[in-house]
């Protein structure tokens, strides 16, 4: 018989597992890339596809938007172009000393532009639905 372990393994896993940097994951969301998700092994697909059955059974009652998701990655405010800038609430024009400066959608003067992290819209690095199998690495245990 295996030893009982020392600490009772943890009743909120995936709070645990999403709350520590993990790759398409923030505060609120998780973002699965599809094309990575149908690239995986089929005993993983099908596991991942009574998972996603479950929860959208669970939750059927609830009033689901639509997402739009963008690919996006926190920049700098000073190595934004001028598309980037306006997508995220930013403009930059010449102050009177004749210096860039960086101005939010109220007009607040940016007083560290430097070091002003935004999260900007970027082009997806991740390959499209389209682009077929995307061959899965091993992932380290848990």
């Amino acid at each position: 018989m295996p030893p009982e372990p020392s600490t009772p393994a943890s009743t909120t896993p995936v709070k645990d597992y999403l709350d520590r940097p993990a790759p398409g994951a923030s505060r609120d969301y998780v973002v699965i890339p599809r094309s990575l998700a149908q690239s995986m092994p089929l005993r993983w697909q099908q596991v991942f596809v009574g998972l996603l059955a479950d929860l959208h059974d669970a939750y059927a009652d609830l009033p689901w938007p639509e997402y739009a998701v963008v690919p996006s990655r926190w920049e700098r405010l000073v190595d934004l172009d001028e598309e980037q800038l306006a997508e995220a609430g930013y403009h930059a024009d010449l102050g009177p000393d004749g210096e860039l400066e960086f101005r939010d959608r109220a007009e607040n003067l940016v007083p560290d532009p430097e070091n002003h992290r935004v999260l900007a819209r970027i082009p997806d690095p991740l390959p499209s639905v389209d682009a077929g199998r995307v061959p899965p690495r091993p992932a380290p245990p848990l």
